[in-house]
């Protein structure tokens, strides 16, 4: 892997260079999160947990014979500086490999509502098409 080696701490977003960005906090994105879309034939639930420095995040897939249960995986954890009006927020990337498929996801909470870019990679000789997604999903609170 080719390192960028950076002359000046002005060649960097200024962010990057903030203490505030790395203390970041992510207790906004923990919990289980539903689809805002309750006619979705993607993912229908994520559950985004803590353990120790570790964040693990669970899928549940629309499946024509009931809930899918994406297997459990670890996210790796970014300062999101892309907010508008100069927020900053975190975000997860995390992959999942289903055999038959990749799912390369990312998720961020943009004013309360998490989004998820999911990019599907076919594994199989099935001749389906790759594809990028694009979900919304409400923050699920227990009563």
């Amino acid at each position: 892997m080719e390192r960028v080696a950076f002359k000046q701490n002005s060649h960097l977003e200024p962010a990057l260079t903030d203490p505030a960005t790395r203390t970041l906090n992510v207790e906004g994105l923990l919990g289980t999160w539903k689809n805002t879309n309750t006619k979705t034939t993607g993912i229908s639930e994520i559950v985004i947990a803590r353990e120790g420095s570790r964040f693990l995040i669970s899928l549940v897939g629309v499946g024509s014979d009931g809930p899918i249960h994406w297997p459990r995986t670890e996210g790796t954890v970014f300062a999101n500086l892309e907010e508008e009006a100069g927020q900053k927020a975190v975000a997860i990337a995390a992959n999942f490999d289903l055999g038959f498929m990749t799912a390369d996801t990312h998720l961020r909470v943009n004013k309360g509502v998490l989004v998820i870019v999911l990019i599907v990679t076919f594994q199989d000789d099935s001749g389906r098409s790759d594809y990028v997604n694009r979900e919304f999903f409400y923050k699920h609170h227990v009563e």
